[in-house]
C-alpha cells in the first residue's frame, strides 16, 4: 500500500518557517521527501533553518518574505517555481499576536499590522498559490487559523478577528478551487509551545505554565504535533477534506 504521507517529487512551501509551528512543518516536509521552501521576513533565521535542513540532506530554499507586502509574496511562490518547477503543497503559517489592550483603547495601526500579516497575508499567499497550482493541475493548501477562530479573547481583538477571517476565506476558496484539483483546509491549533503563544501573557512563563495545566490533555501541544496534522491534510489521505478548519487543541474548545 502506498503510504500517503510521502511528499517525494512533491514541493511545498512554508511560511512563517523560522520558528514554531512553521519550522516543524517545514521539516516534516522534508523528512517526508518533499523539497521545502521556508519563507519567514527574520532573513537570517530561516535561511539558517534551511541551511539546517540542506546540510542533513534535504532539499530546502529560504526566501525573506513579508506577507503583508503583495509583490514580496508573488516573488516569493515565482521563487519556489523557479526553483523546483512546480507547487504541490502550501501551509500559510506567518502570523504575529495583537499587543493586548481593550477594543476602544487599541489603535488604527496595531489592527492594520494584524490583519495585515494575519489575514491578508493570508489571502495574498493563496492568491499567489491557488494561480499556480491551477497552472499546473492541483495542489493543497492550508492556513493556519487558531483556536482563536472560534471564539473570543478579551484584549486580542485583532488577532481573533483575523483568524476568523482565516477560516472565512478558508472556506470560500475551497468551494471555488476544488473542482480545479486543489483542496483547501485550515487547521485551528490551541495552546502551542511557541513564542506567539507566550506573547498572550506577555512572556510570563508562570501564567503560561498555569494556563497549559488547564487544557485538558494536562499540557501544551507541541510544534510537531501541528506539522503532522498539515501534512496530513496536503496528502492523499485527507484527499475528501475540503474546506475544514480542523480543531487541534488538546480539548480546549470542548469543555
Amino acid at each position: 500500500m502506498t503510504n500517503p504521507l510521502d511528499f517525494s517529487g512533491k514541493v511545498a512551501l512554508v511560511t512563517g518557517a523560522a520558528a514554531g509551528m512553521g519550522l516543524a512543518t517545514a521539516w516534516a516536509f522534508a523528512e517526508a521527501g518533499a523539497a521545502v521552501v521556508l519563507a519567514d521576513f527574520k532573513e537570517d533565521a530561516v535561511r539558517a533553518a534551511a541551511e539546517k535542513l540542506v546540510a542533513t540532506g534535504h532539499k530546502a530554499v529560504s526566501v525573506r518574505c513579508d506577507v503583508s507586502d503583495d509583490a514580496q509574496v508573488a516573488a516569493m511562490v515565482d521563487r519556489a517555481v523557479a526553483e523546483y518547477g512546480r507547487l504541490d503543497a502550501a501551509f500559510n503559517n506567518a502570523g504575529v499576536m495583537a499587543r493586548i489592550a481593550p477594543t476602544a483603547d487599541s489603535t488604527r495601526e496595531e489592527f492594520d499590522r494584524v490583519i495585515g500579516v494575519n489575514l491578508r497575508g493570508v489571502w495574498s499567499c493563496m492568491k499567489h498559490e491557488l494561480r499556480q497550482m491551477e497552472r499546473q493541475g492541483g495542489g493543497a493548501v492550508v492556513n493556519n487559523a487558531s483556536v482563536g477562530a472560534l471564539t473570543g479573547n478579551p484584549g486580542i481583538g485583532s488577532y481573533i478577528a483575523s483568524k476568523h477571517g482565516v477560516v472565512g476565506l478558508t472556506r470560500t476558496a475551497a468551494l471555488e478551487y476544488v473542482q480545479r484539483g486543489i483542496r483547501v483546509n485550515a487547521v485551528n491549533p490551541g495552546l502551542i509551545d511557541t513564542q506567539i503563544a507566550r506573547d498572550v501573557v506577555s512572556g510570563d512563563e508562570q501564567a503560561y505554565a498555569e494556563i497549559a495545566k488547564h487544557v485538558p490533555i494536562g499540557r501544551a501541544g507541541r510544534p510537531e504535533e501541528i506539522a503532522s496534522v498539515v501534512l496530513w491534510l496536503c496528502s492523499p489521505g485527507a484527499s475528501y477534506v475540503v474546506g475544514h478548519a480542523l480543531t487541534v487543541d488538546g480539548g480546549m474548545t470542548v469543555v
